[in-house]
């Protein structure tokens, strides 16, 4: 999804682009899209593996935090059970004797962890873990997303301690500039000791033995009144606390759209604000999204908001073969972790192509700069709607 704050986008041209802007055609997007493939690793890490694709945070490479944290614990001479609640890839069940216990939230890297042979759990900070595992690991590894947020880290945190036994040792990763100090500070007072052992740039390292004492609470979701809606932000979804200026300007460029008794897909649906606005205009909606926690949020804003829909977890639309659409409604996210990546953002626009009926309209809106125009001619011919405050909103109708 797009943000407001100004910033410098560096633009990745797809596979087959010619400087001069004009694209070869690119066989199979779609199988390309969904492509396992090994991991690049840095030399440290020689002998180890994990796969990656696209929408996996690292792609092409790893988490550089991620990196450090395997670095450490193999130094350490890790092994036996290891709860990884940051799994991404399952670099860690590369380490010698490692038995890994996989826990991710993002849809492309479970399918990634799947096609690995991992058997990974799909879950967010604060599910309760026990009903398969009812036995702690005496090791928890955990990748702090710092980009996600204050609230969130926070709720990794609680989830990591709740998650320790007594005794039990805590690895936790993060970078500098997205606030690891504060939340190692907050992670020890709450496991009784802990300290920084690895540093690598911005990158950070600590290990923390958890003693006796209570988990930190959860952080409590966030909401607000927008465009008719009630939203329900958990912690780490994007526009979790107030709306988001671009979503904001979709909505009110669509204000006149007739959605009634229509198939309306919410691509991307981060806390459900496009497709709950669209339900109370009388469509039929589905919304979905590749993260859990984001899945989730929506779920709770289409309740407090008095409509009805479907929310599927999915890698774009992975989830939705044979589905068909009237329009789709879509803020596409174009940042993986801290990197700007359109990988996903041009597969958005692809899926749009397959799951829109002929005749049918895509609607998305994105940073002035972001260079949707090309991909989503492929759908049908563009038309931009309106461009305010640094975005633009774009439609292009199935031919």
């Amino acid at each position: 999804m797009t943000s407001g704050r100004k910033q410098k986008i560096r633009v990745a041209r797809p596979p087959g682009a010619r400087r001069g802007g004009d694209a070869e055609p690119a066989p199979s997007p779609r199988a390309r899209y969904a492509e396992m493939q090994p991991a690049l690793l840095p030399p440290r890490l020689e002998g180890l593996s994990a796969l990656t694709k696209p929408g996996v945070r690292g792609y092409p490479g790893i988490d550089d935090a991620q990196a450090l944290l395997v670095q450490v614990m193999r130094k350490d001479r890790v092994k036996g059970d290891v709860l990884d609640l940051s799994a991404m890839g399952g670099l860690l069940g590369s380490l010698p004797g490692v038995t890994l216990r996989a826990v991710e939230g993002s849809a492309p890297a479970l399918a990634v962890l799947e096609h690995a042979g991992l058997t990974p759990l799909a879950a967010v900070p604060g599910d309760d873990l026990s009903g398969r595992w009812p036995e702690r690991a005496r090791t928890v590894a955990l990748v702090l997303a710092g980009d996600r947020g204050n609230a969130y880290a926070h709720a990794q945190v609680a989830w990591a301690h709740a998650n320790t036994p007594p005794g039990g040792t805590l690895y936790l990763a993060g970078d500098r500039d997205k606030g690891f100090d504060r939340y190692v500070r907050a992670a020890s007072a709450a496991f009784g000791t802990g300290e920084t052992v690895a540093r690598d740039g911005g990158m950070r390292v600590a290990k923390l033995v958890r003693r006796p004492g209570p988990t930190p609470p959860i952080p409590e979701p966030e909401g607000y009144e927008a465009h008719g809606v009630t939203v329900v932000g958990r912690p780490g979804v994007f526009s979790a606390a107030k709306p988001d200026r671009a979503t904001a300007l979709l909505l009110d460029d669509l204000a006149d759209l007739d959605l009634s008794g229509r198939m309306v897909l919410d691509l991307g649906c981060g806390a459900g604000l496009i497709g709950a606005w669209a339900a109370r205009r009388g469509a039929q909606v589905t919304l979905v999204d590749a993260d859990l926690q984001s899945v989730r949020s929506a779920e709770a804003t289409l309740a407090a908001s008095d409509v009805t829909g479907e929310v599927i977890h999915s890698d774009v639309d992975s989830a939705l073969v044979g589905r068909q659409f009237d329009v789709i409604l879509s803020n596409p996210p174009f940042h993986v972790g801290r990197g700007v990546v359109l990988d996903v953002a041009r597969e958005f626009m692809a899926a749009a192509g397959r799951l829109l009926r002929p005749g049918g309209a895509v609607y998305l809106v994105a940073n002035e700069p972001l260079p949707y125009e090309q991909p989503l001619a492929r759908v049908g011919t563009v038309r931009e709607r309106v461009r305010a405050g640094g975005f633009k909103v774009l439609q292009a109708i199935r031919s």
